[in-house]
Parts: structure tokens; sequence; C-alpha cells
């Protein structure tokens, strides 16, 4: 939606971001959203969620997140505006009218996340994209309220780049496509709290050579090596950080936890209903956006160590236990094509030793595409990195780069089963006979070559 540039135009203010230094607020209206208590939540919602057991300082939250990318959009308006200014209408070059549709839509993208988003969606049922537009959409909460103040059809426009339903190409590309201002803050963003360099990449160039044109987004021949650093970091990044054994460990924990409950409610209501009382609506799968507003992290937590105390099941309790006092499942990969046989011989014997292998055993498959083309025949279709050349020659990224070219259409990754730490071969427990034939199998197949161990 088209918008005064300089409507809600405001002294600056600034915050201090160990990523991108100052991020600057110019508009009210932004300030205005920042405030309300729907984005103050996002304190309380962790980056990373169980990757913070692998790597302890990633305990950065997707509060910091979304001003970052509001910053990197921000940047990215006013490199448009200054050196691609739009001319005449319909030149493909960048309207300025455009810029506070597209800072809304930066700040709020990841509005919708809840707590330990991923793993309660898989549980529960929800969709924090979908959540997203109803806080932008919903008249009762802050941030609609804030956006109808610059016109009743604008929180629409914000959840409609958010959606990818945006007419304008080159929002919706600069908030969300293979190279945007979402991505690009993640990636540096958690590469500093995790301690890694994986992620560290040449933002600077990327902007410098970033350009508006009539379909989208696209870059300046000259800036191929940065955006193909940028590509390997993120490969580099979910290989290293975000798909970690351990961390995938710790969130299956996550997933078993919250599913041992979900099963129990029906038979324990009184107790979840006094020691949980906010998950109760998402048991009775008869929760509110309001409901799902209340719950954070920290709220997630302090029921975890309530069930530790005061529940009776045994499995719930250990669950518990595991999650909060980092005790992570153990791993090993395996070919589910070709060991499919040998992973159901694995969970006989795992059962045979007495655990329920709902809670104690699961498979895990985590795999990424770092790049690939455009192939709008795909469920999502992802728009492709296009190179300018000075002549106007455009180019696809993977046809002008062979670094990028190895990495078009490969998914990478790799399929686990995780079970107790304490089947792994090594670990000595009283509660489990090292001696016992059952064990003993488990430690061939994990060490004979079968599958192979973490």
């Amino acid at each position: 939606m088209l918008v005064d540039p300089e409507f809600g135009r405001i002294p600056e203010k600034v915050f201090r971001d160990p990523v991108h230094n100052y991020i600057h607020i110019e508009h009210q209206t932004i300030l205005d959203l920042v405030n309300t208590k729907e984005f103050q939540r996002l304190r309380r919602v962790k980056q990373l969620g169980p990757n913070s057991f692998s790597f302890h300082g990633a305990i950065h939250n997707r509060f910091g997140h979304c001003l970052g990318v509001y910053e990197v959009a921000r940047r990215i308006c006013d490199n448009f505006q200054r050196n691609y200014p739009t001319q005449v209408a319909g030149d493909g070059l960048w309207d300025d009218h455009e810029r506070l549709t597209t800072l809304c839509a930066a700040l709020l993208h990841d509005i919708g996340h809840g707590a330990f988003s991923h793993t309660f969606e898989k549980i529960f049922g929800t969709d924090h994209e979908a959540i997203t537009r109803e806080i932008i959409l919903n008249e009762a909460t802050e941030v609609h309220k804030i956006l109808a103040q610059v016109n009743p059809q604008f929180p629409n426009a914000v959840a409609a780049v958010i959606n990818h339903t945006y007419p304008n190409p080159q929002v919706v590309q600069l908030i969300s496509s293979q190279c945007d201002a979402d991505r690009m803050d993640y990636l540096l963003r958690d590469s500093y709290y995790t301690g890694v360099n994986y992620g560290t990449f040449d933002m600077t160039r990327i902007l410098r050579t970033m350009r508006p044109y009539k379909d989208g987004i696209i870059f300046r021949y000259a800036g191929m090596h940065a955006v193909e650093d940028y590509i390997v970091s993120r490969y580099q990044m979910y290989m290293q950080v975000y798909f970690h054994p351990a961390s995938r460990a710790m969130e299956v924990i996550l997933n078993r936890l919250l599913a041992r409950a979900n099963d129990l409610f029906a038979g324990s209501a009184d107790f979840f209903e006094r020691y949980s009382p906010f998950l109760v609506p998402f048991f009775q799968n008869n929760w509110t956006l309001e409901d799902y507003l209340r719950l954070d992290d920290g709220v997630m937590e302090t029921y975890f160590q309530q069930w530790i105390a005061y529940s009776d099941d045994a499995i719930l309790v250990d669950l518990a236990n595991r999650f909060i006092n980092r005790k992570p499942f153990k791993s090993v990969i395996y070919d589910r094509n070709d060991q499919a046989a040998t992973v159901d011989q694995l969970k006989e014997k795992i059962a045979a030793l007495g655990y329920d292998i709902r809670y104690y055993v699961a498979d895990n498959s985590s795999f990424d595409l770092p790049y690939d083309l455009y192939r709008p025949t795909q469920e999502k279709p992802r728009t492709q990195i296009e190179l300018i050349e000075k002549d106007g020659t455009c180019r696809e990224l993977s046809k002008a780069s062979p670094l990028i070219e190895a990495f078009t259409g490969q998914e990478l990754g790799d399929e686990r089963i995780f079970f107790p730490n304490e089947l792994y071969p090594g670990k000595n427990h009283d509660h489990i006979n090292l001696f016992d034939p059952i064990l003993q199998d488990i430690h061939k197949m994990t060490r004979a070559g079968k599958l192979r161990t973490y």
C-alpha cells in the first residue's frame, strides 16, 4: 500500500544492537509497534529454542531478530531510494511510498512465533505464519490498532506482504526470498550468539549490489562473490548449528514430553489445570489467540519443573527432567531405504528393555536446500537469485557461478534415530545391565557399522 514516506516521521531513536550497532527508528508507527504487548512478548521467546543446549550463548530472542530484520530492510530502502528511485510509473525502480509497508512487514514477520514454536506446532497443530497474520488482522490486538491508524486497509497490506500475495514483488522479495532481510539478519545474529564464524558474510557488499527491478530484487554481477559467500554461509550454519545432533536430540525430548502431556490430559485434567493451566486450551484443542499469546519459553519451562516436582507419571517426570537438566538422547545415522529393517530391530530391542518407544525412540530427518532454481510446479516455489550485467543482461546465479551450481537442487542433511543416552555404547548406569544380551545387541548394531554413531 502506498503511504507518504514522510508519514509519522519522528526525530530518530536508536536501539543498540550487537549485530548492526545501531537500529534506527524513524517512524512513530514503528516505535509504537515495538511497544505493543504482542511484540514485547518476543523478548520471552528464544530465537533458536533448544539450540541453546548445544551453544550456551544462543539465548537471544525473536525480539532482537525482528528488530534486526527491520534494520536491514530500512537500509535496503535507503539504498534503493538513493540510487534507484522511480522516475515514471512502471519503470521497475523503487517507489519510496512502499517504505512503511515494507518496514512494518519486516518488523512483524515473526510476531506469531510461540514458545518452542516449531516443536509446539507439531504437537498442537498451530501455525506461526497464520498466527502472525491473525495478530496483524485481529481488531482486538494492539498491533492491529496501530497499523489501522495509518489507514484502515493498511493491516491487510502488511499481512499480504507476509503472505506473499502483495502486488509489488520488490516488497515481498525484500522480506522473503533466497537472499532477503530475514535470512541476512538471522545468519549474522545466530552466528554471533552461537560463537561460530560460519554465518558471517559481507552484508555491506550484498546491500550495495542489490537493486530493484520490475520482477522483484536483482543483484549486480559485480556482487556475485558476496552472494556466493552468503549461500555458503547459510549452508554451513544449517549443517553445523541448526542441524546439530545434540540440539535435535533436545528437540526430540521436548516433542516427546509435550506428546506425553497431551496423551495424559484426558485422564489427568485436574493435574494439568493446576500445574500448567495455560496449556489446557491446547490439550482441549480449543485455544484462542489470547491463549496462544500467554505462552512463552519461560512459562513452559516453569510448567516442566512443576511436572518434575508434582507428577506421579514416571515418563512425564523423566522426560521433563531430561529436558530441564540437559540429558540429550543419543543418535545414529541411518539410510531409510537400506536400513529400515535394522532400525525396526533396534526399536524392538529398546522396547524389550522396558522403554515405551512412543516416547523414547524417535526418527528425525533434517534436510535443507541451500539454493534452488525457481520451480513453479513445487508446492512452495522459490524465487531464484538473478544477476544483472552492465549491458542489462540477466543471468540466474547458478548459471554464472560454478560454486552455486554445485549446490543447486541439492538437499543436504541426514536421517537419525534417537534413543536414551544410557543405551549408547560405553555408558554405564546402575539400572542398565551392560551384560544384558539385548543391550549388547544394541551395542553391536551401532558399533559394527550397520548404523553410523554420533
